[in-house]
């Protein structure tokens, strides 16, 4: 064997012999699997209530009474049936909701946010939704109405121009209905991070920091936005308890998804898979008039199977979508490691994270396919001791 070959091996074992001895908190690693399985079960729960219930009108003649009631116009007659589907799930859910969304968060101390404050949280989001959805509802239907053949793709259309609207507001207008947000203030750490912006040759015109300890117990920072509103956001709690060199990996890591132009792609690629969605439902729609005793597609008594296969599309089409975002994740990790040159400060950004977010290092496969979007923490170490090995592609 050729020394070089040999040098290679020796730089993979001494790979694989360092991470087996970066050690997370054994006791926050407890509970992320613990909070992690009830998670998931709370979540199959709710699938099969939201299931159980659109298979219910759709098997019954209950569907079709309650549009038989409705006498408005066929869009309004859709968004009203959409409304009155939503308060009644909503009831059922809301139990079920408040013990997850509130109760977990604080058994495991994630959260110290107020009933008061979760309240009127969930209450300005669920507005936000019911008022796209009903928009949605709306269009849909008159597009069904008046261009039978193409109203999929009209709809489509209407979903990506929502869409990229809201990417555009995102890390202004909707989230200060959340939280507040400040520019970094002028520092030694603000020209640390100007500093390597430079170096990475990105023009960055302001640094945001959220305030997240108002809610929350957890850190992260993230790249949101397009165009102007493009903006890279430091949570106030990763401030205030991780060191500059952390911080600096962090900002290296949002720099890479920004040199990579990772929200166009990741937006453009979700595009695609929502064109395909839609076509997928058109033909769904057409071999529901088949199946069950609708009067055409645009039978308002149809709307719980448009509903669920819509639904399980989007589910269908999430381990794919993972597993680009998890693909361009690991892009923005290298890019990280690169600009910073600081394959520990990169280790211990990963573990200070995954045991403060109360995060699995190492999920079951089959969850991490179908809901992780982002690389364990275990394979994000491995990466970073690589880099340091000088052994990764």
């Amino acid at each position: 064997m050729s020394k070089t070959g040999f040098l290679k091996i020796w730089r993979i074992f001494r790979v694989k012999v360092t991470l087996s001895q970066t050690f997370l908190d054994a006791e926050r690693q407890h509970k992320a699997q613990q909070y992690s399985r009830l998670t998931r079960r709370l979540l199959f729960i709710e699938l099969g209530i939201g299931i159980a219930l659109l298979l219910f009108l759709l098997l019954s003649d209950a569907s079709a009474k309650l549009a038989g009631f409705l006498v408005l116009p066929p869009p309004l007659s859709a968004a009203l049936y959409f409304l009155i589907l939503a308060f009644g799930l909503g009831v059922i859910m809301a139990p079920l909701g408040y013990y997850q969304d509130f109760v977990l968060p604080h058994r495991f101390g994630l959260s110290h946010q107020k009933l008061a404050s979760w309240l009127a949280d969930r209450a300005k989001a669920l507005a936000l939704g019911l008022l796209l959805s009903v928009c949605l509802i709306i269009a849909t239907y008159w597009l069904i109405e008046h261009l039978v053949t193409l109203w999929w793709l009209v709809a489509w259309l209407i979903v990506l121009s929502v869409s990229l609207v809201l990417s555009l507001l995102a890390p202004t207008v909707l989230m200060s209905l959340f939280f507040k947000l400040e520019p970094l203030p002028d520092g030694e750490l603000k020209q640390r991070l100007a500093c390597l912006a430079q170096r990475a040759g990105v023009d960055i015109k302001d640094i945001f920091t959220i305030n997240l300890s108002s809610k929350s117990t957890t850190a992260n920072a993230m790249l949101g936005g397009l165009g102007k509103t493009r903006r890279i956001i430091l949570s106030d709690t990763m401030l205030r308890e991780y060191s500059p060199e952390e911080i600096e990996v962090a900002l290296a890591h949002e720099l890479g998804h920004y040199l990579h132009h990772d929200i166009i792609r990741l937006f453009s690629v979700q595009a695609a898979a929502f064109l395909l969605a839609f076509y997928l439902a058109n033909l769904a729609l057409v071999g529901g008039v088949v199946l069950f005793p609708y009067h055409g597609i645009g039978d308002i008594a149809g709307l719980p199977w448009l509903l669920m296969v819509l639904a399980a599309l989007f589910f269908f089409l999430r381990p794919p979508l993972n597993w680009y975002s998890r693909h361009i994740e690991v892009a923005a990790d290298k890019t990280a490691l690169e600009l910073s040159d600081n394959p520990e400060g990169f280790i211990n950004l990963m573990t200070k994270l995954t045991d403060q977010n109360l995060s699995e290092a190492e999920p079951v496969h089959w969850e991490k396919v179908l809901f992780r979007d982002h690389p364990s923490y275990n394979e994000r170490v491995k990466l970073a001791h690589e880099y340091r090995e000088g052994v990764y592609s």
